[in-house]
């Protein structure tokens, strides 16, 4: 796999030719399990084949079962600067009740440890847990600020269909979530947060200053970025694709110097849809002059039309020809793009 991820690299470096490479990352699955000198190896040809910026971001997803301190001081020797760590929580009923594979005492030694090698980490915290009061989720919060967490990024927890948690709500043996809970845990993370000084410049991710997360930035901001391995997602501006799924069908058509995915073009309904659904999400906005530039006047006047109900209801608001959310409207942002997204123009 490590040498297909590679070769794919090498495959698709005239993707990149003027681009500047500013992140690389390693997400999910579980690409902690890899061996320093895999990552390195991987770091090493995107340098060879990409131009690479002075001081990149590089990042590592992994769960605090998987950074004993062994692996902590192998990672602190490789390339990567920047840890993403999916604690959820430091109470063991709720990692239980997630099926999480760490304890409590685990999320915390891995943070303790992790703390003096890596100055740049990121952690996961859900909220909206069925007994998680809100003592508990400040106490979880605190946590993070005792350590000098940098980065937290924060998901209301949801049910997925045909899960061990879904089955557990149906038989009554723990309560169904509640919106109304997660909302005002929500209202009460912002508040902390913004007090001790991290911005809220996305709608589930909050930094200190020079924290932000540069690989999410550029997904936000709608740039370029070129996804490598099995499942992973592409995006060129114009032009989406994906690879295939299977371990075993990606190595193939790698070994064949073929690239085994989809491409999907997307009509202007679509990038200004997206345009709309992220902007909303971030504290930059979106543009009433990039809407009317790249997508006509008659999509701003729709965009405006449609935005003025949460004008009114003062869950968005217009500075310096930027919408934004207000602190009322961010929890509903997602629902209030979909609002204004134009559907079935073409």
């Amino acid at each position: 796999m490590v040498l297909a991820l590679a070769k794919e690299l090498v495959l698709r470096k005239n993707e990149f030719k003027v681009e500047t490479v500013e992140t690389i990352y390693f997400g999910g699955g579980t690409p902690s399990i890899l061996s320093s000198d895999d990552l390195n190896h991987l770091i090493d040809e995107v340098y060879v084949n990409y131009k690479v910026s002075d001081n990149p971001e590089i990042t590592i997803e992994a769960n605090p079962d998987d950074l004993n301190k062994e692996r902590i001081l192998e990672l602190a020797k490789s390339r990567v600067n920047r840890l993403s760590i999916g604690v959820q929580s430091f109470y063991e009923e709720d990692l239980k009740l997630m099926n999480r594979a760490h304890n409590a005492l685990e999320a915390k030694e891995c943070l303790e440890f992790a703390v003096q090698y890596f100055d740049n980490i990121s952690v996961d915290l859900i909220y909206g847990i069925p007994g998680l009061t809100n003592e508990k989720w400040l106490l979880n919060i605190q946590t993070l600020l005792d350590l000098n967490i940098p980065h937290i990024s924060n998901y209301a927890l949801t049910v997925e269909h045909k899960t061990a948690l879904e089955k557990m709500i149906q038989k009554g043996d723990i309560p169904a979530l509640d919106d109304g809970v997660a909302h005002e845990q929500f209202l009460m993370l912002v508040e902390k947060l913004e007090n001790n000084g991290f911005v809220h410049y996305e709608l589930s991710n909050f930094g200190k200053s020079n924290y932000f997360s540069k690989n999410n930035s550029a997904y936000w901001l709608g740039k370029k970025y070129i996804g490598i391995g099995p499942s992973a997602h592409s995006y060129d501006g114009v032009n989406r694709s994906w690879n295939v799924s299977n371990n075993s069908l990606y190595i193939k058509s790698i070994e064949e110097s073929k690239l085994p995915s989809e491409i999907e073009t997307l009509s202007i309904t679509d990038r200004y849809n997206e345009n709309v659904m992220t902007g909303l999400r971030t504290v930059w906005g979106v543009s009433l002059q990039r809407i009317e530039k790249e997508f006509g006047k008659e999509y701003l006047e729709y965009l405006l039309q449609n935005a003025q109900q949460f004008l009114d209801d003062e869950k968005l608001i217009l500075e310096n020809d930027i919408l934004k959310t207000t602190k009322k409207g961010k929890f509903f942002c997602d629902g209030i793009a979909s609002d204004l997204f134009w559907l079935n123009l073409e």
